[in-house]
């Protein structure tokens, strides 16, 4: 399978960040990355993977987004308690969470200011901001 940009195939890219490209792997990839820029749970993933007939556990979904993430081919997002998503975009942006629904998707209108963060600690530095903008239906809506 080749990746959205149809220069570089699945098992390619996989192997390009440093991981093995084992068919779990790879068809794992091929399901988070041919449908473009998505936010997904592990569950989810599973989900998808399982009525994609490709038989893997949800451990090994856990294990191998968490080796996507370290690689940089994912953006891990923590927005609700436990609940951690994976984002196949991984440039510097932020999101809205609509609460209720389990529903993540980027903001997409203008820059987010923010400003006075706080200093780091000595020997750190600050590596991202993530905004999470929680929404909520209103009711009657």
């Amino acid at each position: 399978m080749k990746s959205p940009d149809n220069a570089v195939s699945i098992g390619e890219r996989v192997r390009k960040a440093g991981l093995r490209p084992t068919r779990q792997r790879v068809a794992l990839a091929d399901l988070l990355f041919a449908k473009g820029d998505r936010h997904l749970s592990a569950e989810l993933l599973h989900e998808e993977a399982l009525a994609a007939g490709v038989p893997v556990s949800l451990a090994t979904v856990y294990n191998t987004l968490h080796q996507f993430t370290e690689a940089g081919l994912l953006r891990i997002l923590a927005v609700e308690g436990s609940k951690t998503y994976f984002d196949t975009n991984t440039s510097d942006h932020h999101h809205f969470f609509i609460e209720g629904e389990n529903t993540v998707f980027d903001i997409m209108s203008g820059p987010i200011k923010v400003s006075d963060l706080p200093a780091p600690p000595e020997g750190m530095e600050i590596v991202n901001v993530d905004v999470v903008v929680r929404l909520r239906r209103k009711a009657g809506a």
